[in-house]
Parts: C-alpha cells; sequence; structure tokens
C-alpha cells in the first residue's frame, strides 16, 4: 500500500498533470463539480494547498484568517497553481510533519488525517478536471487504490457535511478508481 507522503505527491502530480492541460478557452467549462467551472476547480485547489504551510506550522483557521480569500488565480492560473502546489509540497515533506496536529475548521486533528483529506481531494478532483477538459481521466491505480481505502470508512461523515453528492452504483468488482468515483459521487 502506498503511504501518505508517497499519496500525496502522486494525487499532486496528477492534479498538476491535468492543469497543464487546460487551454486558453476552456477556463470557463463546466466541471462535474456543477457549481463550479475549471478556473473555480482550480481555485478550489490553489487555495486548500495555499493553507498547507500555515496549518503545518501550527497556525489556527481564525489565525490565518481570510489572507488567502478571493481570486488567487490572477491572470495566470497555472503560475499560481505551481506556487502554492510546490509551498505545500515543501511543507508536507519537512521531518516530522506527520507527527503535528493540526487546526481545521472542524477542530484540532493528526497531520496525517488532515493529509489523506487533501490526498482525496486533489485526486478526485485530478479526474473531475479531466473529465471537464477532456484529457485522460485515468487515475494512478495504486493511488485510487489508497485512497478509496482511505476514504471508504469516512465516507458517510463527509457526505453528511455535504462534501460529497450521493454515492453511484458501481460494480463492487470495478477497478478501484471506478469504485472511488462512484464512492464520492461521480459516474465513472
Amino acid at each position: 500500500m502506498v503511504d501518505l507522503l508517497e499519496a500525496h505527491g502522486r494525487a499532486l502530480a496528477e492534479f498538476d498533470a491535468r492543469v497543464r492541460q487546460v487551454r486558453p478557452d476552456q477556463w470557463e467549462q463546466a466541471t462535474p463539480c456543477t457549481e463550479w467551472s475549471v478556473r473555480d476547480l482550480v481555485g478550489h485547489l490553489v487555495y486548500e494547498q495555499l493553507w498547507v504551510p500555515a496549518l503545518l506550522a501550527g497556525q489556527t483557521t481564525a489565525e490565518v484568517g481570510d489572507r488567502y480569500e478571493g481570486d488567487q488565480l490572477g491572470a495566470d492560473p497555472v503560475d499560481a497553481w505551481d506556487r502554492a502546489a510546490a509551498a505545500a509540497r515543501a511543507a508536507w515533506t519537512e521531518p516530522g510533519v506527520l507527527e503535528r496536529r493540526v487546526h481545521l475548521s472542524y477542530g484540532r486533528v493528526p497531520a496525517e488525517q488532515y493529509g489523506w483529506e487533501m490526498t482525496t481531494d486533489l485526486t478526485v478532483h485530478a479526474w473531475d478536471l479531466a473529465r471537464a477538459v477532456g484529457a485522460d481521466e485515468r487515475l494512478d491505480p495504486d493511488l485510487a487504490a489508497a485512497v478509496l481505502s482511505r476514504t471508504e470508512p469516512q465516507v458517510e461523515a463527509w457526505r453528511s457535511a455535504g462534501i460529497f453528492g450521493p454515492r453511484v452504483p458501481v460494480p463492487a468488482e470495478a477497478p478501484a478508481q471506478d469504485r472511488l468515483l462512484g464512492l464520492l459521487g461521480r459516474q465513472p
């Protein structure tokens, strides 16, 4: 099984590969996340990555405040993604980071839990972005399996919080990617 830091690196690479395939005329296209355009989806992931260094350094959400609110993509969404992703990855690979606890909007949790949440989001949104821009939708199979195994036990709590839509039925023998997507409300 893939460990967290390896899974996070793979998920970051999956999303990164899709960001680099967005053509200039595709930023306003719809995504499987019905309320988001491609630009909104990338903006969401940039926003999440911007929080990582501060939260892993021990800051609370109150201390971070609204410093990342608003348009973080500017005129060059790919550059904004590059900078935010590089800073987040650097923070995740600091020695001892997984032994820390972080302050999230819903409480103080182990950094490893936060890392799996971020990895899950990167993974599923890599697929969303691929679908939106017509890129290759195949995800790293080991990554999909690792995220599926970590997500299944807690998905109902996330679903009740409105994070994911209703489960889409997928055969039990389907590949891990399809089971993950179905679990998270996507039609594989």
